[in-house]
């Protein structure tokens, strides 16, 4: 029970990124960069409190995984942020939701992990799904175009990210797992932001309020609870979940940015929901 709980409460603080990432006037690479910055720093701060050396649980091999997962959430941040600057919080996080297709095929070749029927039947619940929500609004401009391909580079960032961290996150606890991979990704974005001329000063108020929300809501307790799952269930599994996404961005959306919701959207969100209950029912065969 306990396992649902958590996985609830990630999903609905996942689904308010976009939302609060659309409100946010800032350059998307700044926004990134202030998302895992805030993010780290309550991680570090918590670790200090605890007197607990994160770096202790990793060894040099480790260090290098952490690095590499890392790097893919930094691919996957800096282009998903991208491009809700150029197509709807709809569209960015049904392509984002193409996630599963990454990581069920390198979960198969790098993690010797196998999709049982339950699995794959999730999966292809979910893609349906995605596919019926983003076929009706997808725009034809040169900067539609350009957003849904970073959306998808997006996916394949997180992707990549959840299949390194299926990797460590079996021997190393989530407080460590998260301060250093966050905390790496943080000072590479903000280099990368820096290095492109990126200014991180002389915003508003309300900015600084928002680049705070977006860290701790959606990153620290939503992102977070998806690392905890990792160590209990399959990468393949965990990037279904996260699939919730698609269901309540749209619906916070609508009540918030007042973007339509259509029956379209609807019926493909209920194919999703189909689709992570497929994807835990399989787990549970897995682990048995």
């Amino acid at each position: 029970m306990i396992f649902y709980i958590i996985i609830f409460f990630g999903i609905v603080s996942v689904a308010s990124a976009s939302v609060l990432i659309k409100m946010c006037s800032a350059p998307s690479m700044v926004i990134a960069a202030y998302r895992l910055g805030f993010a780290s720093a309550f991680f570090v701060l918590a670790t200090l409190m605890r007197r607990v050396n994160p770096f202790s649980a990793f060894t040099r091999r480790d260090f290098g995984l952490a690095a590499l997962a890392g790097f893919f959430l930094c691919v996957h941040f800096s282009t998903w942020i991208s491009s809700l600057k150029y197509i709807s919080v709809a569209n960015s996080v049904v392509l984002l939701a193409t996630t599963p297709v990454f990581v069920g095929v390198a979960s198969v070749f790098f993690l010797h992990e196998r999709l049982n029927k339950a699995l794959a039947a999730g999966i292809l619940f979910t893609l349906v799904g995605t596919t019926i929500i983003g076929s009706a609004g997808f725009g034809s401009s040169h900067f539609s175009y350009l957003g849904n391909v970073l959306a998808l580079c997006g996916a394949v960032g997180a992707g990549g990210y959840f299949i390194v961290g299926r990797a460590l996150r079996g021997r190393i606890d989530t407080m460590s797992y998260v301060t250093v991979v966050y905390s790496f990704t943080a000072l590479v974005l903000a280099v990368v932001a820096l290095a492109f001329g990126f200014s991180f000063v002389h915003y508003e108020p309300k900015t600084y309020l928002l680049f705070f929300l977006i860290a701790f809501v959606p990153q620290v307790v939503g992102h977070t609870s998806f690392n905890w799952a990792l160590k209990h269930v399959s990468a393949a599994t965990v990037s279904v979940i996260s699939l919730g996404e698609p269901i309540g961005a749209p619906i916070l959306a609508f009540l918030v940015l007042g973007e339509k919701i259509t029956a379209i959207q609807l019926f493909g969100g209920t194919l999703i929901l189909a689709g992570v209950v497929f994807a835990l029912r399989g787990e549970v065969v897995l682990k048995r």
